[in-house]
């Protein structure tokens, strides 16, 4: 799996948990964990997709 494809999954993961946390947050519920589990996982997608390599942006090929 491509380090960009896995900060994808992680952002989207990151934004569903986020909506949801929110949503409990403004519903009787546990929230604001959630929210940042989401926000957290968020961030780290993002730290994921920009640093994942050179994969699909001119990426050098031996021979």
């Amino acid at each position: 799996m491509k380090p960009s494809f896995m900060g994808v999954v992680l952002m989207s993961d990151g934004a569903v948990a986020t909506a949801a946390g929110a949503a409990m947050y403004v519903l009787p519920g546990p929230g604001l964990p959630v929210v940042v589990g989401g926000l957290t996982a968020l961030g780290v997608g993002a730290a994921v997709r920009v640093a994942g390599g050179p994969e699909g942006r001119s990426a050098r090929r031996p021979g």
